[in-house]
Formats: structure tokens, C-alpha cells, sequence
């Protein structure tokens, strides 16, 4: 009972990303071009468990060459606002599209003059009809059995994320060596800080 109830909801967020290619329109592409002839940074926000996605989204597309932070809703109103400026790109998650504290910033973020994209599963919700362009993350079911908890949705929105930082490394020809420079710890920066030399045995230590 355990595993299937694991397989089952294993399936229904596959699904719920295999649902996405037939959703993705001449949005995307749109929203790739606007970024890449942006000067400024991309501004993502969202609350809740679209919140906790949109700082992986930032994490993803700043250590693939795409200058992003996150900008907390609430904290934004009192505030953090300072961090916007007009040349930047305003990214706006919500799967329903009727979050209250993300709405309330849109109108300031619009007389700051910047671009606003919302990644929502409600192409007729408040957000969208707020936005200059709407990317559908909707989801058919949440694996989630009383369909209440952010789960498919979330997984979905993520991948979405994933979809337009691996665009845009395509696009802007962004390499490993690039990303050798903003990335030099862990165990990707060792492996692209290695040369021939590092890992050749010699003398003594070659095998006899």
C-alpha cells in the first residue's frame, strides 16, 4: 500500500510536467527574447510553497549566467521595493493567480515600469490579467489526495523554472567554463577544475 501510494503520486506530478509541453506557447519564446535583450535582472516573487520554487528558480538561473533575486511580497511593501529598478524583469508565481500579497505588489511594481510575467494555472485570474505576459504552469490534479496541498502544481511550476534557465543557457551560449567561474566550490567546481595533469598518474604512483 506504502509503494503504491508513492507510485501513484510519482505519476500524477509526472504528469502533471508532461502536461506542460502542450501549454507552452509563443509566450515563452516571447519571454526569452524580452530577457535576453534586458539590461537589467530578473525579479522573481511569490509566497508560500511557490515562494520556496521561485529561490531554487533564482539559485538555477544565477549560476547559469541570468542575474536574478527574489523579492519576498510582503517584505517588498515595506521596502524592499528599493531593490527594483525600471530595466528589470518582474517574474510572478502563483498557481492560482489570486494571491492577495503578490496582487497588492503588482500595481507598484507597474509604476516602477517593470515588464511583469506570470507563471500561473489561472490564465483568467487577477495576476494574469495584470501581466504583459502569461506563462501556463496549470496542473489537471494535485497529487496531494484531498487536492489541497501544493504538490503537482509545485513540481510543475519548478520545471517550468528549470525550462527557461536551460533556454536560456542555449540561448546565450553560456559554457562550462563560464559557469567554472561563478561556481568554484563543491564537487562541479572540482570537476572543472581539474586539468590532464591533475589526474595522471606519475612515477611512483603508476601501477606496476
Amino acid at each position: 500500500m506504502i509503494i503504491k501510494d508513492a507510485i501513484k503520486v510519482l505519476k500524477i506530478e509526472a504528469e502533471g510536467i508532461l502536461g506542460l509541453v502542450d501549454r507552452i506557447d509563443d509566450n515563452f519564446p516571447k519571454m526569452v527574447e524580452l530577457i535576453c535583450r534586458s539590461k537589467g535582472r530578473l525579479i522573481i516573487s511569490g509566497i508560500g510553497k511557490s515562494g520556496l520554487v521561485g529561490r531554487k528558480i533564482v539559485a538555477t538561473l544565477n549560476s547559469t549566467g541570468t542575474r536574478s533575486l527574489f523579492l519576498h511580497p510582503a517584505e517588498a511593501m515595506h521596502g524592499d521595493l528599493g531593490m527594483v529598478d525600471s530595466d528589470d524583469i518582474f517574474i510572478a508565481l502563483s498557481n492560482s493567480g489570486e494571491t492577495d500579497e503578490l496582487n497588492s505588489l503588482i500595481p507598484s511594481i507597474r509604476k516602477i515600469g517593470c515588464t511583469t510575467i506570470a507563471f500561473t494555472g489561472n490564465k483568467t485570474s487577477t495576476l494574469a490579467k495584470h501581466s504583459d505576459i502569461i506563462i501556463d504552469v496549470g496542473v489537471e490534479r494535485e497529487a496531494c489526495p484531498m487536492g489541497l496541498a501544493p504538490t503537482a502544481s509545485s513540481t510543475a511550476l519548478l520545471a517550468m523554472g528549470d525550462a527557461l534557465a536551460v533556454t536560456l543557457i542555449n540561448k546565450k551560449h553560456f559554457k562550462s567554463s563560464d559557469f567554472k567561474k561563478i561556481h568554484p566550490g563543491g564537487i562541479l567546481g572540482q570537476r572543472l577544475s581539474s586539468n590532464v595533469q591533475d589526474m595522471m598518474l606519475t612515477g611512483a604512483s603508476i601501477p606496476q
